[in-house]
């Protein structure tokens, strides 16, 4: 389980990080390059009845970013991993679930932060999320 956890921590890392500094804002609704690798609620690709339980919602109040994934958890099916990424690819920060948890995490953005920022969402079934909001 250690293995395959840090495998999948790792790719969701580096998957997110090279999709974002590569691809700017445009990235949920125009990048063709990804589909089927990153979805989104604008592009769910073979997971559309998937996106109110997997796409991350995220709550931007002042510096503070809160990262939610409306999933169940359980031993078969869960969220393994969110991370919070700035325009420029700068990772604010990442938390990996265990089934027992809930799918919730939370960071501080840097003082005067203004701009994109991209939250991700990995699950063990279903892939891995993004959605892109403005702080």
């Amino acid at each position: 389980m250690t293995d395959r956890r840090s495998f999948l921590k790792t790719s969701a890392v580096a998957v997110s990080v090279l999709a974002l500094t590569q691809s700017g804002s445009a990235f949920a609704s125009d990048n063709e390059g990804y589909k089927g690798i990153v979805y989104t609620k604008e592009n769910p690709g073979q997971w559309a009845k998937k996106v109110g339980s997997h796409a991350p919602v995220v709550t931007v109040k002042g510096s503070e970013v809160t990262v939610e994934t409306k999933h169940p958890m359980s031993e078969a099916h869960y969220i393994v991993r969110h991370t919070l990424v700035l325009a420029d690819g700068t990772v604010i920060g990442g938390k990996t679930f265990t089934p027992k948890d809930k799918p919730v995490s939370t960071y501080t953005l840097p003082a005067g932060y203004k701009g994109d920022l991209y939250a991700t969402s990995f699950c063990n079934l279903h892939d891995f999320w993004l959605t892109e909001v403005k702080a």
